[in-house]
């Protein structure tokens, strides 16, 4: 029989015995009769992406390990390749990212984009002010001394007409704590879908 411990170095308080939840968090019971905090998956709220240059989620919690980032009929005014970004306490970082975005035109046709400023979610030809998409965008924690990031992503227009995959890493100057969804030359205006993120530790 295996038994499944379950641990965190962030245990705030203590529940009394026999209780699950205390003071909002979920805690079990390991092997040894310790009780440890189990952290949870968290769905942020949803934000329209119909206005606005930039979409941000801050305040995500220091142990959060897995993030998923969801994009739904998501449009801008313009051609600028869709990315996102991540940060700490000291902002965003737009510099650092090892990224490949995958083209996948036709069967028969594959191209590449590399970028520095964050990770890419459409192929850049694939974009213009009328272009509608949707992405799913994951992004795991590989090592927590280094805050090094790693990521995939697929996305595709909703009109068939493109699709791409996205793989990559970052490392971060301190514990990630935010994310922003924008564009790479940042004007452009968001003016259809929605987005969210799930996050996990």
């Amino acid at each position: 029989m295996s038994i499944l411990v379950l641990t965190s170095d962030t245990l705030i308080g203590t529940p009394a015995t026999g209780n699950l939840e205390y003071n909002g968090q979920f805690f079990g019971t390991d092997s040894a009769g310790s009780r440890a905090q189990l952290q949870r998956i968290v769905r942020a709220t949803a934000v329209a992406s119909t206005s606005g240059t930039s979409i941000d989620f801050n305040n995500i919690p220091a142990w959060v390990e897995k993030i998923t980032v969801m994009f739904s009929g998501v449009s801008t005014n313009g051609s600028s390749q869709y990315q996102v970004q991540l940060g700490d306490s000291g902002g965003i970082e737009n510099t650092g990212y090892t990224s490949l975005c995958t083209a996948l035109a036709a069967p028969s046709t594959v191209a590449v984009q590399t970028l520095a400023s964050g990770i890419p979610i459409l192929f850049t030809t694939f974009i213009g002010s009328t272009t509608v998409f949707t992405a799913v965008l994951n992004i795991y924690l590989l090592d927590s001394a280094t805050n090094l990031w790693v990521f995939n992503a697929s996305a595709a227009r909703t009109d068939a007409n493109g699709s791409c995959i996205t793989t990559g890493n970052k490392a971060l100057s301190a514990t990630l704590d935010r994310v922003r969804i924008t564009t790479v030359n940042g004007t452009d205006a968001y003016d259809a879908g929605s987005v969210n993120i799930i996050y996990e530790g």
